[in-house]
């Protein structure tokens, strides 16, 4: 079966090569961590089975997908930027974490004014952020399943040949064997 772990590879590989690219194309690795984070493992066992497994890291899944907000009429013009995801934040609390968000907005570097134009602290900044993301969700960004479905329309030819390769080497080896 090593034809078709090999093609699996690519596939694995191609898919997060992309998904780094789209989230660095996105503005979306400003800690790196998400980035650093995505992996994938594969086990391919010899009666044809195989295990193919992505692992987007801690909070991958929802930058990908989106996730709904809690109450979007609570925020001038709200409205939900994810209302398919699968993921919603809870009403009775805000679900970001204040320190990881004050270090991204310190690492864009934002600046926060009030309504007449003095600069707010990161703190202040950082609460109306969460504040406003907890009402209304988290748009999707579909950094790695635009990848994933992209590489998969295209592995069913490969994947097809890697297995008829390796049935007819696992042929020759068992007719080779019995001569």
């Amino acid at each position: 079966m090593q034809h078709v772990k090999d093609e699996l590879n690519v596939f694995r590989k191609r898919v997060i090569q992309q998904a780094k690219s789209n989230l660095t194309k996105m503005g979306k690795n400003s800690s790196k961590k998400l980035y650093n984070d995505i992996s994938s493992d594969l086990e391919v066992y010899q009666s044809g089975n195989f295990l193919l497994e992505f692992d987007l890291g801690k909070y991958g899944s929802f930058v990908d997908e989106g996730v709904k907000g809690a109450a979007p009429s609570r925020v001038k013009g709200g409205k939900q930027k994810a209302p398919n995801s699968r993921f919603k934040f809870k009403a009775s609390k805000r679900s970001i974490p204040s320190g990881e968000l004050l270090s991204w907005i310190k690492n864009k570097g934002m600046k926060g004014r009030d309504k007449k134009g003095r600069f707010i602290t990161h703190k202040s900044l950082a609460y109306l952020i969460a504040r406003s993301v907890h009402a209304q969700g988290l748009k999707p960004s579909l950094f790695f399943t635009k990848p994933f479905n992209n590489e998969f329309s295209k592995l069913s030819d490969d994947l097809v040949e890697a297995f008829g390769l390796d049935i007819d080497e696992f042929l020759q080896y068992t007719l080779n064997k019995y001569e």
